[in-house]
C-alpha cells in the first residue's frame, strides 16, 4: 500500500552543469502529472512523463527538472549569426514592402530570441537524455521508497482503527440478544401500570413481541459489517492501488453502522454505533491519502 504523498530527488554535476530531478506529489482524486522542464530539453518532457506515469494511479504529481551552473563554472556566450542575419533580411523587406525607414540597433538584434544564448552551443544529445533518464530513475526509486513508508505508517493506523470498529461489532452481537428480552420486561411494565395486566403467554403479547424481535433483527447487518471489515483489510494487504475502493468500503460500513442505530433503538448500541463512526470518520480521512 502506498501513499500518494511522497519525494523523491536526485542530482549529478557533469562539465560544470548540475542537473537535479525532483519528484513530489499531493492528494487528487485522479492521475495529474505536471513537468517543469528547461525550454531547450522540451522536447523530452513526453519521454519524462513516460518513465512518471506507470508509477502512479491517482495524485498530483510534480516533476521538476533543472540544469544549474555550479559555482565558478564560467558562462558561455553563444551567438547565433546566421540566424542574426535572417532577422536582418526579414527587417530590410518589411522596410521595403511598407516603406519604412530600417532603424536596428546592435542592442536590438541582440534582444532577438535564440541570437545569443548562455551554455554549451552544441551538447550531445544522447548523453544529455541518459543523464537525464539515469537521474530520473534514481528520483523516481526515492520517490516510490517515500510513498511506501508513508503507506506502511497508514497501513497501521488503518488497522489500529479498524480493529476498533471489529470490537464495537463484537460488542454489539453479545447486546443484540437482550433488545427483544428488554423490549418484552418494559411492555409488560407499561401495561401493568396501565392497570392492564396480561399473562406474558398471551397471543397477542406474544405476537406484537415477534413482530419486534422481527423489526430489530441486526444479523445481517452484523454480518455485512463483517464482511465489509474483511474485504478493507483484504484491500490493504493488496499491492494494487486500492484506495478508491476503499473510500468506497467506508460509505458501505457507515451505512451498516447506521442501519445497527436505528434498528436496535437501543442506548447501548447506539453508543457502541457513535464509537464505532467516530474510528470509521478517521479512517475516511486516511483513506484520502491512499493511492
Amino acid at each position: 500500500m502506498k501513499s500518494m504523498t511522497g519525494f523523491g530527488r536526485a542530482e549529478a554535476t557533469v562539465e560544470g552543469d548540475r542537473l537535479s530531478v525532483e519528484i513530489s506529489s499531493v492528494n487528487r482524486k485522479q492521475s495529474d502529472i505536471v513537468i517543469s522542464i528547461p525550454r531547450e530539453w522540451s522536447a523530452w518532457e513526453s519521454e519524462v512523463r513516460k518513465l512518471v506515469a506507470p508509477q502512479v494511479s491517482r495524485g498530483r504529481v510534480q516533476v521538476q527538472v533543472k540544469l544549474e551552473r555550479v559555482n565558478g563554472a564560467s558562462n558561455r556566450l553563444n551567438v547565433d549569426e546566421a540566424l542574426a542575419g535572417e532577422y536582418l533580411q526579414v527587417m530590410d523587406r518589411l522596410a521595403m514592402k511598407f516603406n519604412l525607414p530600417r532603424e536596428v540597433s546592435l542592442q536590438d538584434l541582440l534582444r532577438a530570441q535564440g541570437v545569443v544564448t548562455i551554455g554549451d552551443k552544441e551538447a550531445p544529445a544522447e548523453d544529455l537524455w541518459q543523464l537525464l533518464e539515469n537521474n530520473l530513475k534514481q528520483a523516481l526509486q526515492a520517490f516510490r521508497q517515500s510513498r511506501e513508508r508513508e503507506g506502511e505508517h497508514l497501513l497501521q493506523d488503518l488497522e489500529a482503527r479498524l480493529k476498533i470498529i471489529e470490537d464495537v461489532r463484537i460488542a454489539i452481537v453479545a447486546l443484540a440478544p437482550s433488545v427483544v428480552t428488554q423490549y418484552r420486561e418494559a411492555l409488560r411494565k407499561r401495561l401493568d401500570e396501565a392497570g392492564l395486566p396480561l399473562p406474558m403467554e398471551d397471543e397477542r403479547l406474544l405476537r406484537e413481541i415477534a413482530l419486534y424481535a422481527d423489526r430489530t433483527d441486526l444479523s445481517e447487518e452484523l454480518t455485512r459489517l463483517q464482511g465489509h471489515i474483511d474485504e478493507f483489510r483484504r484491500l490493504m494487504g493488496s499491492n494494487e492501488p486500492q484506495g478508491r475502493a476503499m473510500d468506497f468500503l467506508t460509505q458501505e460500513l457507515n451505512r451498516e453502522l447506521n442501519t445497527l442505530s436505528s434498528k436496535a433503538n437501543n442506548t447501548a448500541i447506539a453508543h457502541l454505533v457513535v464509537s464505532g463512526k467516530t474510528e470509521l470518520e478517521r479512517i475516511r480521512e486516511q483513506v484520502q491519502n491512499i493511492e
